[in-house]
C-alpha cells in the first residue's frame, strides 16, 4: 500500500496497518515512562529470583530504561497479538496420560512471526515521519509489560502478567522504538479489583504477594528454563504439565472477552496439542528436534522436555508407561536418567523397582543420579 493511500495521522495510520497485518493492539508510551521500573528489577534480581535466567542479571542495567538502549529514541510503539485459546487450556490436566503444552507453545514460534508483522509497521513511521526505527520481539533488554501497561494496552495483573479488557491474558508483545515524537497513550487502570483466583490457583504457590512472582516456584519456570533437576517440593505439583503452566492466566476473568486468536499460525499444531506422553518418552534428539521445529519447545532442547515427561510420567499412576520409563533410565542424560529414577519408583512394584535399583547402581556413576535411586523407593 503506497503512502498516497494513507489519511489521518501517524497514530491512526500506524492503528489501521497494523489492522491489516493482523496485529490486535497498538499503543504509544514515551522511553522514560517507567522510572519504576529499574529499582524493581534489581531488587528481584538481588535475591536471586532470576533463577537461571542468567541473562537478566547480565542486562539489568540496561533493561530498566529504553533510552539506555537507544539515546535517541523518543517514542516506543507497543504491539500486541493475541493468542488466546478456543478451548479451556486446562481441561488436559484431567487426561494423566497427555503432555499439557502451554498454549503459547502450541503453535508457530511467535517471535519470527510477530517481528515480520513489525517490521512492516516499522518502515510506515520511517516513510511517514522520516525517523529511525528499531523493532524488538523478546530480543533486546526492553522490559515489554511494564512498557505495554503503560501504553494502556492492559495492565500487569496480580500474576504480573498483562491482562487486557479485550483480550484477557493471551497477548504476545513487541516494541518499536522510534526517533519520531508521537502523542503518548494513557495508561489503563488496574481492574483486578479483590480477585485472586490467579494466586489461589497456583500449585507451586509461587505468588509471594499479589503483583510478586518467585519464578524459582513457577512450573513455567521450572519447566522450560530451569536447567537442572526439578526440585522434589515440586515434582508431584507439576502434575502433567510439560511445557509451561497456564493455570493462572487461564482463570482470569477478564479472558471471557476474549475471542480466539485470529492468527491461525498460531494455533495448535498435531505435534504440540498435548500430545501422549508416551510419544514424547520415546523421543530421542533427532526425533524431537523434527516434532518441534519451529516452535517454542525446541528451545528447551530433548533433554529438559523429556525430564519433564517423566515427571508427568510418573505424577500419572500409569503402568503402562514403565516400561518407557524404565528404558530411559539408561539414557545417555544425567538429567533424564535421574527422572527416569524417581519415574520408576511411583510406577513399578516394589520388587521390580529394587531390581531395577540394583541394576543402575551397579553401572551409574552419575552422583546425582545415585542419589535419586538410593533415595527413591515405591510407594
Amino acid at each position: 500500500m503506497s503512502n498516497s493511500a494513507w489519511s489521518g495521522d501517524l497514530k491512526s495510520l500506524l492503528q489501521e496497518r497494523a489492522r491489516a497485518l493482523g496485529l490486535d493492539a497498538v499503543r504509544v508510551t514515551r522511553p522514560d515512562a517507567i522510572p519504576e521500573a529499574a529499582a524493581r528489577l534489581a531488587g528481584f534480581i538481588a535475591i536471586g529470583a532470576h533463577g537461571d535466567m542468567d541473562w537478566m542479571m547480565t542486562t539489568a542495567e540496561r533493561r530498566g530504561d529504553p533510552r539506555t538502549l537507544w539515546p535517541e529514541a523518543r517514542s516506543v510503539i507497543m504491539c500486541a497479538m493475541s493468542y488466546a485459546p478456543a478451548h479451556d487450556p486446562l481441561a488436559v490436566l484431567a487426561h494423566p496420560r497427555r503432555a499439557a503444552i502451554s498454549v503459547y507453545a502450541q503453535g508457530r514460534d511467535y517471535h519470527d512471526l510477530l517481528k515480520g508483522r513489525l517490521k512492516q509497521l516499522a518502515g510506515l513511521i520511517g516513510a511517514e515521519a522520516n525517523a529511525d526505527v528499531k523493532v524488538f520481539v523478546d530480543t533486546a533488554p526492553l522490559m515489554e509489560k511494564p512498557l505495554a501497561a503503560s501504553a494502556g494496552i492492559g495492565w500487569q495483573g496480580k500474576h504480573t502478567n498483562l491482562v487486557s479488557r479485550t483480550h484477557g491474558s493471551w497477548l504476545f508483545l513487541g516494541a518499536i522504538l522510534t526517533t519520531a515524537a508521537i502523542a503518548p497513550d494513557p495508561p489503563e487502570a488496574d481492574h483486578c479489583g479483590s480477585c485472586r483466583l490467579c494466586l489461589d490457583i497456583c500449585p507451586t504457590a509461587a505468588f509471594p504477594a499479589p503483583y510478586r512472582l518467585d519464578p524459582r516456584r513457577c512450573i513455567a519456570y521450572l519447566t522450560i528454563e530451569h536447567r537442572g533437576h526439578i526440585p522434589h517440593e515440586f515434582r508431584e505439583p507439576m502434575g502433567n504439565r510439560v511445557f509451561g503452566c497456564d493455570d493462572c492466566l487461564a482463570v482470569c476473568p477478564w479472558n471471557k472477552f476474549a475471542a480466539a486468536a485470529r492468527e491461525t499460525k498460531l494455533h495448535a499444531r498435531a505435534e504440540t496439542d498435548n500430545p501422549p506422553l508416551a510419544e514424547l518418552l520415546a523421543l530421542d534428539d533427532r526425533a524431537f528436534r523434527t516434532r518441534f521445529a519451529g516452535t517454542p519447545v525446541k528451545r528447551t532442547g530433548r533433554d529438559r522436555v523429556v525430564r519433564n515427561a517423566l515427571i508427568a510420567a510418573g505424577n500419572s499412576g500409569e503402568a503402562s508407561l514403565l516400561g518407557a520409563v524404565e528404558h530411559l533410565t539408561d539414557d545417555a542424560s544425567p538429567l533424564v536418567r535421574a527422572m527416569a529414577a524417581w519415574a520408576s519408583a511411583r510406577l513399578a512394584s516394589p520388587d521390580r523397582h529394587a531390581s531395577a535399583r540394583r541394576k543402575a547402581l551397579a553401572r551409574e556413576r552419575d552422583a546425582d543420579v545415585v542419589a535419586e535411586w538410593q533415595r527413591e523407593a515405591p510407594a
